[in-house]
Formats: structure tokens, sequence, C-alpha cells
């Protein structure tokens, strides 16, 4: 009865229509919609930086609204600087419209790029300048509009308001840097780029001209530095005096762990050097008597090192190379880093993102959604240990090196729980959350990333090293 009722309410609508002036709208307003609600595990903050402006921000995922019709429905992702969406612009003459309305579609998802999201940071008055009076944070608004027709009918979502910040540039560094077109290749990282295995590990711009570095997990082996993942240009030492030649046999020996490589392109001069920060302590490893700290990655966006880590509660502090020679912590509880004595950080159990400003030895803990891997070949889906954590280096991209695989079926979860978990049924390398999706999984040490700023979807790598 319900459904004779609505569609003898659609044949009224479109009588009334033909039967009024040019100038009539007619339009029916509904509730807000069943099911029309946001499902995106949103971050707690959104840092935005200009010099990645095609990267996505976020991808707005949605279900579908129920209107109990049979129609074809549309979405709208429409933005505002006002919670109450007062400032909405919803007509497409006005110039700034696209940057209110965001897109519309028949499916249930749309990607929103760092552009847009710094177009309506504009619009908030926010400013990534330092030398300027404006905020750098500030909040934006989001909502999903279902509508079936020209909008004869029509429904909002409830609004989702997202924290984001600009980050600041300056002319003298502890900014962006971007990502050299040189990478380390061998034996010694990624099998000579075998296939399967993951791209070369590239190296960063420093503020220094010329000068780049790359911050690296290593195998026991041999490596060298090639030019856009290919044997174009490439360079080695064949005389182990510190300085890049093309000679033949001029492969690079290197001993497992992690390393900091810098290469002085201006002279082409180069060091290798043992370098890791990790997270230790009771919150976490039991000061290194369970297992490895957790290691920190880096961020050449913000020229900062991340870390994604489930905590137990307990004090925890950061040293390098997982020994104690050179260790922080924070005597005064004002997030500067120091090395005074009972300087342990507190921490409370749960997800968090660690971040490490060794500019200016300033850290912040955030609790924040971890990426992990499960599954029969890693750790008897959580039977056996905590998922294989990932680590958010750039806003959507999880990363983690040097994961121990066995044998079985993997696929990547949140927190260590099932409520949001992913895997790849159609063996595209696109996430999904199909079910029967696991991935199979082969013995070996691999380097495993997910990126959310596809716009094919979430990708993944599980590229094998050994």
């Amino acid at each position: 009865m319900k459904n004779i009722k609505i569609i003898t309410l659609l044949i009224i609508a479109l009588i009334g229509f033909y039967s009024c002036n040019d100038d009539d709208e007619l339009v029916f307003t509904a509730s807000e919609a069943e099911g029309l609600v946001f499902n995106t595990t949103f971050l707690n903050n959104y840092v935005l930086n200009s010099s990645l402006n095609s990267n996505l921000a976020e991808r707005f995922t949605w279900g579908s609204a129920d209107f109990d019709v049979p129609t074809e429905v549309s979405y709208s992702l429409e933005a505002a600087t006002m919670a109450d969406f007062s400032d909405y612009i919803g007509d497409d003459t006005i110039e700034d419209y696209a940057k209110y309305n965001l897109g519309t579609t028949t499916s249930n998802e749309l990607p929103v790029t760092v552009k847009q999201m710094l177009d309506l940071a504009a619009l908030a008055g926010l400013d990534n300048n330092p030398d300027t009076d404006e905020p750098n944070t500030g909040q934006l608004h989001f909502r999903i509009k279902a509508f079936i027709g020209q909008g004869s009918l029509e429904s909002y979502s409830s609004v989702q308001t997202l924290s984001i910040e600009l980050q600041e540039t300056t002319e003298t560094g502890g900014g962006a840097f971007e990502i050299s077109s040189w990478g380390v290749v061998g034996s010694g990282y990624n099998n000579w780029a075998a296939d399967g295995a993951p791209k070369d590990a590239p190296f960063y711009t420093t503020s220094t001209p010329g000068v780049i570095v790359s911050y690296v997990n290593l195998l026991d082996g041999e490596i060298k530095f090639r030019e856009d993942n290919a044997w174009d240009n490439s360079l080695g030492d064949a005389n182990v005096d510190g300085i890049l030649d093309t000679d033949a046999d001029n492969n690079i020996a290197v001993t497992a762990g992690d390393y900091k490589i810098t290469i002085d392109t201006n002279d082409n001069s180069y060091t290798i050097e043992p370098f890791s920060w990790g997270v230790v302590g009771s919150g976490f490893n039991d000061w290194g008597n369970d297992g490895p700290d957790a290691k920190f990655y880096y961020d050449y966006t913000t020229d900062t090192f991340k870390t994604s880590v489930a905590l137990l509660d307990g004090e925890i502090k950061f040293r390098m190379d997982n020994k104690w020679d050179v260790s922080f912590g924070d005597a005064n509880g004002d997030n500067i880093l120091d090395t005074d004595s009972d300087n342990n950080i507190a921490s409370t159990a749960g997800h968090y993102l660690i971040t490490l400003n060794l500019n200016d030895n300033t850290y912040s803990i955030e609790s924040s959604n971890v990426y992990g891997v499960v599954g029969s070949g890693f750790n008897d889906w959580g039977n056996n240990g905590p998922d294989a954590s990932l680590t958010e280096i750039q806003p959507g991209v999880w990363f983690a090196e040097n994961i121990t695989l066995l044998d079985g079926e993997v696929k990547f979860r949140q927190n260590n729980a099932w409520d949001v978990s992913y895997g790849d049924a159609n063996a595209d390398n696109i996430l999904d959350t199909d079910s029967d999706n696991n991935i199979a999984s082969t013995a070996g040490n691999y380097v495993i990333s997910i990126d959310f700023n596809d716009p094919d979807g979430p990708k993944y790598l599980i590229g094998k090293r050994l």
C-alpha cells in the first residue's frame, strides 16, 4: 500500500507540473532517506599541502538512499564553510558553485582532491602563509543530497565535519620536499626489481640543492642507484671510495638494517649510515624485551617521521637504532623532546599516529585509525599476535617495509578488529569489501603499501623483496 501511495503522489506531481506555468516549480522534499549515511572512515585531521594538489584528500562513500521508489537515485556531494550550510551555493550559474558542489553521481562514492579542499579552505579564510594573521586550521562541512529526477523527491544526509590543517610553507626548510628521480635497487632491497618486486626505494630532495636522501630498510646483498626505475642511468661504486661511478662491477655491498643514504649529485659523493627511530616502552614492547621498536617512516610532504601504532597503558619514549645511545622523552609534558632523566611519556591503550619533527624537536601523539596485515599468512588471523601495522606516511598513503609473510592468505583491517576490512576479490590490486576476498600470500620478505588516493580505488602493493 505504501508503494501505491508514493506512485500516486508522483503521478499527481507530474500532472500538476504540466498544468502549471513555466515559472512554477513543484518539489517534494522527504525527510532523511533511510540508508543515506556516510560510511567513510574519516581522519581526525586532514593535513593539506599545496604541492600535492592532484592527490586525493578523501574518498567520500555513503549508503544508498531508500525512497521506497523503484527509480534510479542520484547523489550530490555538497560542502560548506558553515556548519548550518548557510553559505552553500547551489546555483550553477554562480562562479564558485563548483567549489561548493563537488560532483554528482549515481554511484555511492566521490573522490575529493587536495585542490578542492584547499579551494574550500580559502573560502573559509584559511591561509598556509605563516607571515599572515589568517589561521591555517579550521573545519569544513559536507553532506550528501540524494534526489530523483530533477529533484522532485530529495533528501539530505546528516552533516559530516572535517578538521583540516594547511601545511605552512617557509623558505628555510622544515616544509615539504619532493620525490627525486633516483632510487635504490638491488638484491639488498628489491631483488633487482624482479617481477612482483616493489619499485626502487625513493630518494627525496632536501633543503640543500643537489643533495638527496633515502631512508630505507636493506637486506644482506648489493645495491646501486638508478634513475626513473630504469637502467638508462645508474651509478655504483667500483672503487669503494665514496664516489659514485658508472664503471662495470660497481655494485655496493650492504648489510641488513635501516639506513639513511645521502647522495650529493653535485660531486657524486654518497654516504650510507645506520639510521632509524622507533617507539619503545612498557606502552609498546616492554622496553625492547618483546620485539623491536615501532619504526618511524619519513613523510617528505612535512619533513617529519611518522609511525602508526597500537599502544598499551604504560610509558614510552623514542630512541634511535633500537639502542639507548640516543633517546628522547618529554620531562616537561610540553611536546618538546628532551634527554632529561625521568622523561618517560605516559601512554594510554589505543591506536595512534605519532609524529617526530627533528627540525625543532617537537612531537605529537594523535588518536588515529591504524591499518594492518592479518591472516594465515601472517598472524593466524589475529590469534598469534597483533597485525603488522602500516604507517600513514602521507595523507591516504600507508606503508611498511620488512614484513615477513608466510604461505597462506592475508587481508587488511583497521585497528586489529573486523569492523573495517579489505581484501581483493578480483585480483586486480584494488581493495574491496566483497566476500571471499582473501589475498594469497607466499613466504618471503615484503614491502606493503595502500594508496587510498588512487582514482581507481584503494590500490595496494605487496612487493616481494626476497
